[in-house]
């Protein structure tokens, strides 16, 4: 069976990029095309691209709409796979209906996708073509939500790590010290992330951050926080989650997140968690034995005092975490059978 796997972040670090793998190594033959062109993944965006955004726009810079019905009529897949999808136009999710009309229209994204700033208005109306929409988003599967705006059938799905990639890491003294330390978040900065942070830093606790965003107005303000000011990619960013002896999981405020990349990437690392409660982090990881998790800022401080001196049951969760991770069936492999499953 074949699968035309489409998305906007085909870097080989990236998610999609080890999702187009697992598929490959579940038997699929996967077809990709970048709907962002590779090279841009990580840059940031023209002046440009932001007032289009700003409209509800978003240029297709690798000419998908042109390129799609050619490599759908070329290949004709059982599957068509779409993440995110903000710069296919509704005609051209048509026209793949029209050329392929037993093949499978699927939308997947880790995004809150009802979320007016990570949508544009191609994704919108083009909602009610697809087949079937996957979400790591549970509330998005609410009628007043994906639903809403034309979904027909809305699926969650769990957040997921790569098997081959999230795996625990043996670090040198020297790796050590350059990438962890006692306390670490790696993302990027929200305000409320960083009022966190600093209120960890003014009693006490050494932190790390290393990520994108304003952490810079947060330099000199204590001298137990350390800002790198910058981001960890690739081997960099697996190698800092092993590094530090506490991981921070900060869920994203404006994707209204439950659970995150990280809450599976860290324990699959071997890292320690130290997550903000939820009910989808609770039924994920159970509370005490294989994650710890915190409501205030209070509960934190407290939380992150007494692991850092109890070295013994820090480890012993971690431990536990991972062999959740993979008995639970967390991984890129276990979740797309789920969704292919569905289809």
């Amino acid at each position: 069976m074949k699968i035309l796997f489409i998305s906007d972040r085909l870097n080989a670090d990236g998610r999609s990029y080890q999702r187009k793998c697992t598929f490959e190594e579940l038997g699929y033959t996967v077809i990709t095309y970048p709907a962002v062109p590779v090279e841009d993944v990580r840059k940031k965006p023209l002046f440009i691209d932001r007032v289009l955004w700003k409209l509800g726009f978003q240029r297709d810079l690798t000419h998908l709409n042109q390129q799609l019905p050619i490599l759908a009529q070329q290949h004709q897949p059982d599957i068509i796979w779409i993440e995110k999808g903000n710069t296919v136009a509704p005609a051209t999710l048509r026209r793949l209906k029209q050329l392929l009309p037993h093949s499978k229209l699927v939308s997947f994204s880790e995004d809150d996708m009802f979320a007016r700033h990570n949508r544009c208005w191609f994704y919108t109306w083009g909602l009610k073509e697809y087949d079937i929409v996957f979400t790591t988003k549970s509330y998005n599967c609410q009628p007043n939500e994906l639903p809403s705006l034309g979904a027909k059938k809305v699926v969650f799905i769990d957040k997921s790590y790569d098997a081959h990639t999230h795996y625990p890491r043996a670090l040198s003294a020297e790796e050590q010290q350059n990438l962890g330390g006692d306390v670490g978040f790696i993302g990027s900065y929200e305000k409320e992330r960083a009022e966190s942070l600093l209120f960890l830093a003014k009693n006490g606790i050494k932190v790390r951050v290393w990520g994108t965003g304003h952490w810079q107005t947060l330099q000199g303000q204590s001298e137990n926080l350390l800002i790198e000011n910058k981001p960890l990619y690739g081997e960099n960013y697996l190698k800092g989650l092993a590094a530090f002896k506490i991981n921070l999981c900060f869920l994203r405020k404006a994707n209204r997140d439950l659970q995150t990349d990280r809450t599976m990437e860290i324990p699959a690392c071997g890292g320690f968690m130290l997550a903000e409660r939820t009910e989808e982090h609770l039924r994920l990881f159970e509370e005490d034995k294989e994650a710890v998790y915190f409501s205030s800022e209070s509960e934190l401080l407290e939380k992150i005092r007494y692991y850092l001196s109890h070295e013994t049951e820090r480890q012993a969760i971690a431990s536990a975490a991972r062999v959740r991770c993979i008995n639970s069936g967390y991984s890129h492999h276990e979740r797309l059978k789920q969704m292919l499953a569905y289809l």
